[in-house]
């Protein structure tokens, strides 16, 4: 042991001996470098409660024949998709009644709750705003003697925001909305300055089987009881579908 310690002793030496700066060593600095712009691409929508921008799914809209959803905008600062409310097909009834939209379908996805995605590359932690407003009451699809929804609202509540940003912070999200059928804004979000960079999921609720027993047969399919739509009983409706659409609006906040 005592030859071994000295053997080690003497490596050790000569190592740090091989590695000394002497006067003949000579010295030479180098770089690294990367710069980043502003991504203007559109950002195609994630899965809201597991976000990954690896993994985009393909949502579908229940309110087009086809169920192609409307492009996202494009960037830097995007609105990526928003989900579309179906509130099912239900009976005519005279008593005040709430209806809850079915959850948000895909194709090759199982359900999630109804959401809606912001994106913000613009690298400059700038803020942002997003509102919703209503472009007037339901209205009937074909010419009938009650046109309107006279009354009727749509609401949503229990907000979940996620993200794939490593941040503490989150934007601010309304904790309950009730839009206005007569097209008033309501605030959605609000990322102030220094919040809100990168890719943004808003869900409202949880999924939820459910049952339902106002049309035959029976029907059984998934809600989120989170987005409802009030309608009096006292509005008088016709056996046909009515429609109405919303208009989601992303800005910048102004520097001061």
């Amino acid at each position: 042991m005592k030859y071994l310690a000295l053997f080690s002793f003497a490596m050790l030496s000569i190592s740090a001996a091989a590695i000394a700066p002497t006067a003949e060593a000579k010295e030479y600095h180098s770089n690294g470098i990367v710069e980043f712009v502003p991504n203007d691409e559109i950002t195609p929508p994630v899965d809201p409660e597991n976000p990954d921008p690896e993994k985009p799914v393909d949502p579908v809209d229940p309110t087009e024949p086809g169920g192609e959803p409307e492009p996202g905008t494009a960037g830097p600062l995007s609105i990526d998709y928003v989900s579309s409310f179906d509130f099912g097909k239900n009976k005519i009834s005279n008593k005040d009644e709430t209806y809850y939209a079915m959850a948000q379908h895909y194709n090759g996805h199982s359900d999630s709750p109804n959401y809606l995605q912001v994106t913000d590359n613009r690298g400059t932690n700038g803020g942002w705003t997003l509102t919703v407003a209503q472009n007037g009451q339901f209205m009937a699809e074909k010419k009938v003697q009650h046109n309107n929804l006279l009354g009727a609202q749509i609401t949503l509540a229990d907000p979940e925001l996620k993200s794939n940003a490593r941040s503490v912070l989150k934007p601010d999200a309304a904790s309950t909305i009730h839009v206005d059928p007569a097209g008033a804004v309501s605030l959605v979000l609000t990322a102030k300055s220094g919040i809100g960079s990168g890719t943004w999921d808003e869900y409202w609720g949880k999924v939820e089987p459910f049952v339902s027993k106002s049309v035959l047969p029976k029907q059984s399919y998934n809600i989120t009881k989170a987005v409802s739509l009030s309608v009096p009983g006292s509005t008088p409706k016709d056996a046909v579908t009515y429609k109405t659409s919303l208009t989601w609006t992303l800005n910048d906040i102004p520097e001061n």
